[in-house]
C-alpha cells in the first residue's frame, strides 16, 4: 500500500507541472508519476526501506511549479536512514565567549548557544544516539538540511516581485526513534554546517530549574488534529508554538514577540494531520499508518475516470464534458467550469455574461465561474470518497469530508493572521462556507 504513495521520485520537469486555476489559460501539463517504470523497477527496492512518515507542503497539487529537483520536493519522505544520525542532550555550561568555546568550534559535536547577555552564554551540547534519525527543514541549500522549503504563495500571486523571505535558513529539525512505533518529534531551529545553533542576544530565550530553552525569530508552529485525520469526527486543533528544546507555548502576540504561557500537557510528538508552520511556508504531517488509510494517486485518477464513465453534459453547448487528471495537458472545448454559486458544472460558453459574472443557465444565479481541476495530492485527503465537492474560489476537487475539514482549518498568514485556504494551491477561501457541491448532468443517455 505504502510502495503507491512514493509516487515523487521523477525528477523530469516536464512531467511536473501543475494545474492552473486561471479561467483564460490553458491547464498546462500534468504526468502522472505512478508508471510502470517506477512501480516495477524501483518498487520492489523501496519496499525493503522503512517510510517514518511524509511532509507534504500545502499549495502544490503533487509538485513544484518547476518540477521536483534533488532536495527541493512538494513533499519529502523520511526514510530510516542507513546509519543512524540522532543526538540527545549531554550536558550544559556557562561561558563568557561562546563563538570561540570549543564546543561551538568543534565541528564533530553538536551544540547550541544561548546568548544571555554580551559576556555570558548557555552552552547545551549533545552527544550521538544511536536510537533515533534526525532531520532538518529549512530554507538554506547547505547539506546539513534534508528539505529545502521555499515561501508558499497563492496562485494569483506568484507573478509577484519576490520579497525577502520569512523562513529561516535552519528552521527545524525532527527527531524519529529507529525502532517501535517510530515516535516522531519536532523542535524549532536546525544545526547549521558546523552543527551548531546560535541565539543571539535579542533572541527569546529563558532559563528554568536550571534547564535553558528558547524561541527562533519567527518562530515554529505546530497544530495537532483533535481527533485522527481519517476519522469522520476529524476537528482541527489549537495552534501552538514549539521551542527549541521541543516545550509547547501558546501562541506569540506577533510571530517575534514574547513568548506565550507554557502549555502543561501537550507535546511536541507529531501526529498523523500534525500541520507545522515555518512562517512563509506551511507542511502536512502523514506517519506511515496514516498514509495506508489514505487513496493513492491511482485511486484518484479511477475516481476521475469512474465521473467521466457518465459522461456529464453541458447543457449549452449540449457536448460531453470530460474532468481532467494530472496526465491531461488540456481539454479544449471539453474543459468543464463550475459556477461557484449553484455549483452546476457546464462547458465555456458566451451564454449569460454580465457585469457581475455569468448568469447559470441551469438556474439563473449569477456569479463568478472557474476551471473544474482535480486534487491531486492524497495526503491532503481525509477520507477516500469520491471527488463530489470543489473549494471556492479555485475549483480544485475534492471529498466533501476533506473539503469540510480544510474549509475549518486556520492557516497562518502574516505575521499574526489566520485563513481558511485550498490545500492544493494555498488560495483563501471565499463564500459563507469555502465550497461548492458539484452538480452535473451526466447520465443522459
Amino acid at each position: 500500500m505504502i510502495i503507491h504513495r512514493l509516487d515523487m521520485l521523477g525528477n523530469n520537469p516536464s512531467v511536473h507541472q501543475c494545474c492552473s486555476t486561471s479561467t483564460d489559460l490553458p491547464s498546462p501539463p500534468c504526468a502522472s508519476i505512478l508508471d510502470r517504470c517506477v512501480q516495477n523497477e524501483v518498487g520492489h527496492s523501496l519496499k525493503r526501506r522503512t517510510v517514518y512518515g511524509e511532509l507534504v507542503i500545502l499549495g502544490y497539487n503533487g509538485c513544484l511549479p518547476q518540477g521536483d529537483k534533488g532536495r527541493r520536493r512538494s513533499k519529502f519522505i523520511l526514510y530510516k536512514k542507513p546509519v543512524p544520525n540522532g543526538i540527545k542532550k549531554s550536558k550544559h555550561y556557562i561561558v563568557k565567549t561562546p563563538k570561540t568555546s570549543p564546543a561551538m568550534l568543534d565541528a564533530e559535536r553538536h551544540s547550541i548557544s544561548y546568548s544571555l547577555s554580551r559576556n555570558q552564554a548557555v552552552i547545551v551540547e549533545y552527544k550521538t544516539d544511536n536510537e533515533t534519525d534526525m532531520f532538518q527543514i529549512g530554507r538554506s541549500s547547505e547539506s546539513p538540511i534534508d528539505f529545502v522549503v521555499m515561501d508558499t504563495l497563492p496562485a494569483q500571486k506568484l507573478d509577484q516581485k519576490s520579497v525577502q523571505s520569512t523562513i529561516s535558513r535552519f528552521a527545524c529539525r525532527i527527531i524519529v526513534e529507529r525502532n517501535g512505533n517510530h515516535t516522531s518529534k519536532i523542535y524549532a531551529a536546525g544545526f547549521d554546517s558546523s552543527r551548531n545553533i546560535f541565539l543571539g542576544e535579542k533572541a527569546i530565550k529563558w532559563q528554568h530549574n536550571s534547564e535553558v530553552d528558547g524561541l527562533t525569530t519567527n518562530g515554529v508552529l505546530i497544530m495537532h488534529p483533535k481527533e485522527p485525520f481519517n476519522d469522520t469526527s476529524f476537528q482541527p486543533g489549537v495552534w501552538r508554538e514549539v521551542s527549541v528544546g521541543g516545550e509547547i507555548y501558546a501562541l506569540r502576540m506577533s510571530r517575534s514577540g514574547q513568548k506565550g504561557m507554557k502549555i502543561e500537557g501537550e507535546t511536541n510528538t507529531l501526529q498523523d494531520g500534525t500541520l507545522i508552520d515555518l512562517c512563509g511556508v506551511t507542511l502536512l504531517w502523514r506517519s506511515a499508518e496514516g498514509l495506508k488509510k489514505s487513496p493513492t494517486r491511482h485511486r484518484l485518477e479511477e475516481m476521475i475516470d469512474e465521473l467521466n464513465a457518465g459522461r456529464p453534459q453541458c447543457p449549452v453547448g449540449l457536448n460531453t464534458l470530460v474532468i481532467p487528471s494530472k496526465s491531461t495537458i488540456s481539454m479544449g472545448e471539453k474543459q468543464p467550469y463550475i459556477y461557484l454559486n449553484c455549483g452546476h458544472v457546464q462547458g465555456l460558453h458566451d451564454w449569460g455574461h454580465n457585469t457581475n459574472g455569468r448568469t447559470c443557465p441551469v438556474c439563473l444565479r449569477v456569479g463568478p465561474v472557474v476551471r473544474l481541476c482535480m486534487g491531486s495530492e492524497p495526503a491532503f485527503y481525509v477520507d477516500n470518497e469520491r471527488p463530489t465537492f470543489a473549494f471556492n474560489p479555485c475549483g480544485h476537487m475534492a471529498s466533501e469530508n476533506t473539503v469540510k475539514y480544510w474549509a475549518s482549518v486556520p492557516i497562518p498568514h502574516g505575521a499574526n493572521g489566520f485563513h481558511a485556504a485550498c490545500p492544493f494551491c494555498i488560495t483563501p477561501l471565499m463564500g459563507d462556507s469555502g465550497y461548492v457541491k458539484l452538480i452535473f448532468q451526466d447520465h443522459v443517455d
